[in-house]
């Protein structure tokens, strides 16, 4: 027992790879024989009763426990992904594929620009409109300018075209009472001031540049936060120190101000009208126009730090046509031109009489009978061009002549529409007289006669700078019309069309803005007054500070104290209707509302 003890505990331990009392393959080292793993006792007591000899027999594996039945891949359930961890990294939209790298941090230059903008908002803009949008501007601009001055950006030419034309359609709202030119001359100063911060040449970079300021507001507030905390933690007392000179500045000008202001009456009233009228029941009014003014400017600040490049929206050019399937119906659409416009002619460049002899109608139902069909039709043939242009032949320089020829037919035979169309308005407006819907129309039809001429420019020079050239066509047609004051050209056509005819309405009239007044001045009386008492009492109960105040609301008050209006009563009513009934024929004078 003891011999047969020391032998089973002599005996090293076999592996469950090698089998049970399986020895050492010659060669085999130390370690992997000491790495085998252990069999139990009793195990080893019976393999030490049998002679070892060698087995062929597959050696059945450990018994690591209870036999689990596998389950197949495709009913193993997967672990829920939790909801509150999101959907993991998800790829950058499109805001940050076309946007450039990160601004550097804002500096000092821009942040005073930014709120100087917001208290000029809060200061100025609670009154109404006026000089003071333009005044607001300049330092949101001058924000801008550090802003890309900082991240490298050069001024580039077309940078300083829109740049300047923005500036000086917000010189719109400081020279024109009316409403409906200022607010086409603020949209359009905002899309200009838009595409100068972007720098956008491409029809998509032009179009969604002009809008490119609101997507720039969130980033812009962030970014300018960040770079208020940075600054206050690293420089308190530089802090502190501007805080103080600006409140001790503030009492010396009240403290001073106050006292010459009692000492002289005239000093006290140019210090009323020169400073803003504050008051506390206004205050959410300033702070919200302070908040916007402070937003508006750091979104053009980063834009101009780190602007999104619209031109990286690229659009696919559809699929090139055959030369046959595509030129066919265009030449068709040539002829029907040509042959519209061939009828026209006689009624285009005759008057009065010829209208009447080949129509059989009055030189204003002719005009209202076409109009706006002439418009579409112009509105129309751009769709047209620009769809042609997509999918024309693009083979070689054959198709590109052909191209060129029946787009350039088709370009002038609708400038001989929009010929036909302006000239029709001029019959209406010789009938009728000049209304806002009518010169607004005439102008818009006049702006699509330059379109074309556009396009015909680009098929012989190339369409590089057509978008930008299109949009400053756009631009330069509002700075015109805001300039040329509307109500002030309707007033003075209507005028000159009572001297004529003596035909007038009255009504309509006094429903134009302060900048129609110097040319109902000039009416005969009672008509002078009886269109001018809705204007001072208008400007009698506005009471608005210079810089609300347009030049033609000053202009007009001017006027107006210079030669009172007289008190004719009762008198003004119907006045304008029996100017219209002595005219002559009812049918041709009677009055049209469009």
């Amino acid at each position: 027992m003891s011999e047969k003890s020391s032998d089973t505990s002599g005996r090293p331990e076999s592996s469950p790879e090698s089998g049970d009392g399986a020895e050492a393959a010659p060669g085999s080292t130390p370690a992997a024989v000491s790495g085998a793993a252990r069999v139990s006792p009793g195990r080893a007591n019976a393999a030490a009763t049998k002679p070892a000899r060698a087995s062929t027999a597959p050696v059945p594996p450990q018994d690591t426990g209870p036999d689990v039945p596998k389950v197949p891949a495709y009913l193993q359930t997967q672990p829920r992904p939790d909801v509150w961890l999101g959907k993991g990294p998800q790829p950058p939209g499109l805001l940050s594929r076309l946007r450039t790298p990160s601004p550097p941090a804002i500096g000092p230059a821009t942040l005073w620009s930014v709120f100087a903008t917001a208290l000029l908002s809060a200061l100025l803009l609670g009154d109404g409109l006026g000089p003071n949008l333009l005044i607001v501007a300049v330092p949101a601009a001058l924000g801008a300018f550090f802003a890309a001055r900082s991240a490298g950006r050069v001024l580039r030419p077309w940078t300083a075209v829109w740049a300047v034309g923005g500036m000086a359609l917000l010189a719109v709202p400081a020279l024109r009472e009316a409403g409906w030119p200022v607010f086409l001359a603020v949209v359009s100063a905002l899309a200009l001031g838009s595409l100068a911060l972007h720098g956008s040449r491409s029809w998509p970079g032009v179009l969604l540049g002009s809008l490119g300021l609101f997507p720039s507001v969130a980033g812009g507030v962030r970014w300018g936060w960040r770079g208020v905390r940075d600054r206050a933690g690293d420089s308190r007392g530089r802090v502190r120190t501007v805080v103080r000179s600006a409140a001790v500045a503030a009492v010396l000008l009240i403290v001073f101000g106050t006292l010459f202001a009692s000492a002289d009456a005239a000093f006290a009233d140019l210090l009323g009208r020169l400073t803003p009228d504050v008051s506390v029941g206004d205050s959410p009014w300033r702070l919200f126009l302070f908040v916007l003014g402070a937003a508006g400017a750091l979104a053009a600040a980063y834009s101009a730090a780190a602007p999104v490049r619209w031109d990286g929206i690229t659009v696919r050019p559809g699929k090139a046509r055959n030369r046959a399937e595509w030129a066919v119906p265009l030449i068709v659409l040539d002829l029907l031109f040509a042959a519209f416009i061939a009828l026209q002619l006689v009624v285009l460049l005759g008057g009065y009489d010829k209208v009447r002899e080949e129509t059989g109608l009055l030189p204003a139902e002719y005009a209202r009978q076409g109009f706006w069909q002439l418009l579409w039709a112009t509105v129309l043939t751009l769709l047209v061009i620009a769809l042609a242009l997509r999918w024309a032949p693009r083979g070689g320089p054959r198709d590109r002549t052909l191209v060129r020829s029946v787009l350039g037919t088709l370009c002038v035979l609708t400038l001989v529409v929009v010929a036909s169309a302006l000239r029709r308005m001029d019959l209406y407006v010789d009938a009728f007289g000049l209304t806002r819907l009518r010169i607004s129309v005439a102008a818009v039809e006049l702006w699509l006669g330059v379109v074309l001429v556009l396009i015909i420019a680009a098929g012989v020079l190339g369409a590089r700078m057509l978008p930008r050239a299109i949009a400053a066509s756009a631009a330069i047609g509002v700075l015109a019309f805001g300039l040329l004051s509307p109500d002030g050209l309707i007033a003075e056509q209507n005028v000159a069309r009572y001297d004529r005819d003596k035909r007038i309405d009255i009504e309509y009239l006094e429903s134009l803005s302060a900048d129609a007044v110097p040319a109902l001045d000039t009416l005969p009386e009672p008509l002078r007054s009886c269109a001018l008492e809705h204007f001072r009492r208008d400007l009698a109960r506005q009471d608005t500070p210079w810089y609300a105040s347009s030049w033609g609301e000053v202009r007009a008050r001017d006027i107006l104290e210079r030669t009172p209006v007289q008190n004719h009563g009762s008198d003004c009513y119907g006045l304008g209707q029996e100017a219209d009934e002595r005219g002559g024929d009812e049918e041709e004078h009677s009055y049209d509302p469009y």
